[in-house]
């Protein structure tokens, strides 16, 4: 269908910008991460050699140019150890960091970890055996420069999460008002062929009362309104009553029984005692109708159908088993899409309506419980016995 195409091409476009975006906010980022760190070794070759100067200045040396070097570095943390390593000084540590006796365990275990890291530089100094270490680490906005790229790309996947959430929900919605559009115009149009057929049967009645023939035409009058009504209720709130389970699905397979092979064997397997549920009984007698066509037209006229009703409870649950063909596990999913679909003049929405009336209006499940090519099927309904009114969109 055209407009499942288009949201896969959507949703196809909307990941590939997001992958790009997403790569070349980390590529960006890298180069410009590779770039400051470059710049702050640089500074910090610079500050060592200041370092240097101010240990080996005598009286004569004029050491304005190396306090400034030293003092104008606000941003690169650095702690300077000498030989034993003890703390000579340290900057840009953080407020909890001063350097008093409290603190000088904590900052040379700092240090530690940035002599682990590798950012150290040593200074040899006059005296023989004696030197410097200058440890540092990495300033504060390149840290938060490291991690920007993974936080744009989270914004990016809650971006693309969301159009595509929007997207979703449009096309639903449009495919919604399709669903109701169609399903009323459907009904409005077999309105008036069903009134005239319902005279039709009266005069019938009246002039050859004796017809063999005219309680079948009656009864197929019947479904016919039955039909037309199952299409007016999509899209309203029709009320769900109470009704015997049993009786609903027996009143399907005298349906189907009458309208199928002789090949084709109907057995249903209940419990003994009563089993009631809120439900419209018109609309999930449509649900099995569909699941039982599908077997039939999977077994190709000949097999077994079995449907098996059990009383969990709170729940019932109806499993409907044939011999027929099969299917793939991959199909599992796939047959409760629109337009999916086996037979050469399918239109693809028996299962897909079965689905949006157990689903989204008795709130229940419906899926493929097993199925093995060239054996058969099992499809599950799961009911809640309880049933909220909702909107059949």
């Amino acid at each position: 269908m055209k407009w499942f195409e288009r949201i896969k091409n959507v949703k196809l476009l909307l990941i590939i910008v997001a992958i790009i975006i997403a790569i070349a906010s980390l590529l960006t980022s890298k180069y410009l991460i590779d770039d400051l760190k470059k710049e702050e070794l640089n500074k910090m070759e610079v500050w060592a050699e200041a370092m240097r100067s101010l240990n080996q200045a005598d009286e004569n040396t004029d050491i304005n140019l190396v306090l400034k070097v030293l003092n104008g570095n606000n941003t690169i943390p650095v702690v300077v150890l000498d030989k034993d390593g003890d703390v000579q000084t340290s900057r840009n540590l953080g407020k909890a960091f001063k350097a008093d006796e409290d603190s000088i365990p904590e900052i040379k275990q700092m240090a530690k970890g940035m002599k682990q890291a590798g950012q150290t530089i040593r200074i040899d100094l006059d005296e023989a055996d004696d030197y410097i270490e200058i440890c540092y680490d990495e300033s504060l906005m390149l840290k938060r420069l490291a991690v920007y790229p993974y936080i744009q790309l989270g914004v990016v996947v809650i971006f693309v999460l969301v159009a595509l959430f929007a997207l979703f929900a449009s096309m639903k919605a449009e495919q919604n008002k399709v669903w109701v559009g169609l399903s009323k115009e459907t009904a409005h149009q077999l309105g008036t062929p069903i009134s005239s057929l319902t005279a039709w049967t009266e005069v019938l009645r009246e002039t050859y009362p004796d017809d063999e023939m005219l309680p079948e035409m009656e009864k197929d009058v019947r479904r016919l309104e039955r039909i037309a009504e199952r299409f007016s209720k999509i899209g309203s709130i029709p009320e769900p009553k109470e009704v015997d389970v049993k009786s609903v699905i027996s009143r399907v397979i005298e349906y189907m029984a009458r309208r199928t092979s002789n090949k084709v064997i109907i057995q249903t397997h209940f419990p003994e005692q009563r089993v009631e549920a809120k439900m419209v009984a018109s609309l999930f007698e449509w649900v099995l109708e569909n699941l039982c066509k599908n077997a039939v037209d999977a077994m190709n006229g000949t097999g077994r159908i079995d449907l098996y009703l059990q009383d969990w409870g709170d729940m019932i649950v109806l499993e409907v088993a044939d011999t027929g063909k099969g299917m793939p596990k991959s199909h599992f999913n796939s047959v409760f899409k629109p337009g999916f679909t086996t037979k050469a003049r399918g239109w693809g929405l028996g299962l897909s309506l079965a689905k949006r009336i157990v689903e989204e209006y008795h709130k229940g499940k419906i899926f493929v419980k097993s199925s093995e090519v060239g054996k058969g099927t099992t499809f599950r309904i799961e009911l809640p016995k309880g049933l909220q009114t909702s909107v059949i969109r």
